[in-house]
């Protein structure tokens, strides 16, 4: 699947589901979202994930931080690659995503904002990667998404916290292209 294909997937259904384990996944498979960002799994079982997601007619996106057994270093993205054929990576490292963006990968920028320095620093870490999208977290703040658009002119994604159809909706007025949620309950509103 391409970087653009994964782009329509979410401008078509705005709801990304977040899975942590198995029995997330599966929900998330029967789910009407289109697009699966993975925050579990490791070496031994990334392929196998991916397939799954994949057979179900979804696109993967794997947080490659939080994936077992890669080191933080660009020849991660490589073996992912290799290993799973994912649709796109997440990462909080601007290199990261950097050489995913190189290798035809939809790419995510993952930036806690946690307070007014990292909202600074947010552009220049764009500057590096330039991702696709930048995953804000918590996604319950819409006056700060507003601010990062206007600021950095890169789709946003609202993620973290997101528990209720009201803050989906908060989100996307604030000017969020997607949420990313592990609740089940708005995977099918």
């Amino acid at each position: 699947m391409t970087s653009v294909s994964v782009k329509e997937r979410i401008l078509d259904n705005p709801v990304i589901a977040a899975v942590k384990d198995d029995e997330s996944l599966e929900a998330a498979l029967k789910s009407e979202c289109g697009v699966v960002f993975l925050l579990y799994g490791s070496l031994l079982n990334i392929d196998d994930i991916v397939e799954k997601i994949h057979a179900a007619g979804k696109a993967a996106v794997i947080h490659i931080d939080l994936l077992e057994g890669l080191t933080n270093r660009e020849i991660a993205v490589d073996v992912l690659l290799k290993l799973a054929h994912p649709d796109g990576v997440i990462s909080t490292r601007p290199a990261l995503i950097r050489h995913a963006k190189h290798a035809d990968l939809f790419t995510v920028q993952r930036a806690f904002i946690i307070d007014s320095m990292s909202e600074e620093t947010l552009a220049s870490q764009l500057d590096i990667g330039k991702p696709d999208f930048i995953e804000v977290l918590p996604g319950i703040m819409p006056g700060i998404i507003s601010e990062i658009i206007a600021k950095t002119h890169t789709p946003v994604i609202a993620g973290g916290l997101i528990r209720d159809k009201s803050e989906v909706i908060a989100a996307l007025k604030a000017g969020a292209t997607a949420v990313s949620t592990s609740s089940r309950r708005i995977w099918e509103e």
